[in-house]
């Protein structure tokens, strides 16, 4: 499998684009939007807070599930045994921010969710009609209004040498939503598994913006569009002594979209959270 590289401002992006993520479950794009001067700043910024105890501060909601998530309490990922080695913050349009960081935040959020709220209206596009005819409505429909989309800043800290047997910063798990953004992180060690069970290294120059599927649009689209398992593994020699920074949006329907015979957006989401063991 080959992670196709789309430029945004190319002719046939759309198309291109929208292939990769059916064939393989991930795009990366280049000239895209996205300022990668505030994406710098924000990793920058984001890592002195969760090097400070004002975090603990903004103890995650289990009932809004907005807030900071600290390692003791990080997820876990469905099928895995032990938690991920990974402290966030869960940041949404209607959630608690520390003062000092809302201003960037909530202009990369709205960044990102128009771009993303783009990027679905080209898959949308390019959805074979007896597959978009299974859609409850149109996928750009799905998301209007939504309360739902998050952005999480995730820090995977410095390695100590301590850690479980077998715990990596990031489990393989598949995502909930429909869409994920991913700009590059400051630090490699994103893999996607390909369809013989391969890992694969994700490019992860900076500048470039990783896509991937999540389950609920797979769940859309009775599987025509897979969500691809991913994972962060654990870095080895002056690598495992640095902390990786990561920004993902995810992006989410409002809570009564159907999704299939079998879900509504919300049940989805409440079934998954449960299986994380971040919500009772």
């Amino acid at each position: 499998m080959q992670v196709r590289v789309v430029d945004y401002q190319a002719a046939d992006a759309a198309e291109a684009f929208t292939r990769s993520l059916h064939e393989t479950g991930f795009g990366v794009l280049v000239n895209h939007p996205i300022q990668q001067t505030l994406v710098e700043k924000i990793y920058a910024d984001w890592l002195a807070f969760f090097n400070t105890e004002e975090k603990h501060q903004f103890a995650f909601s289990k009932e809004k599930q907005d807030g900071y998530f600290s390692t003791e309490i990080s997820e876990t990922a469905k099928g895995a045994s032990q938690k991920d080695i990974k402290e966030y913050f869960h940041i949404y349009p209607w959630g608690r921010v520390p003062a000092s960081l809302k201003a960037d935040a909530d202009t990369y959020y709205a960044q990102a969710n128009t771009l993303a709220q783009e990027l679905l209206g080209w898959v949308e596009r390019y959805t074979p009609p007896e597959i978009a005819q299974r859609y409850s409505e149109p996928l750009s429909h799905m998301i209007q209004d939504s309360q739902q989309t998050l952005l999480r800043v995730l820090r995977y800290p410095p390695l100590t040498g301590q850690e479980p047997a077998g715990s990596i910063r990031a489990a393989a798990h598949g995502d909930i939503n429909l869409l994920t953004i991913l700009p590059a992180a400051n630090e490699p060690g994103l893999q996607v598994q390909d369809m013989n069970g391969n890992w694969i290294d994700v490019p992860c120059d900076f500048g470039m913006l990783i896509i991937n599927i999540g389950d609920m649009l797979q769940e859309a689209s009775r599987g025509y569009y897979p969500s691809t398992q991913h994972r962060v593994v654990n870095p080895t020699g002056d690598g495992a002594k640095k902390s990786r920074i990561s920004l993902p949006l995810f992006l989410h329907p409002r809570n009564e979209v159907v999704l299939s015979e079998r879900y509504t957006a919300h049940s989805y989401l409440q079934e998954r959270l449960r299986e994380l063991g971040v919500k009772a």
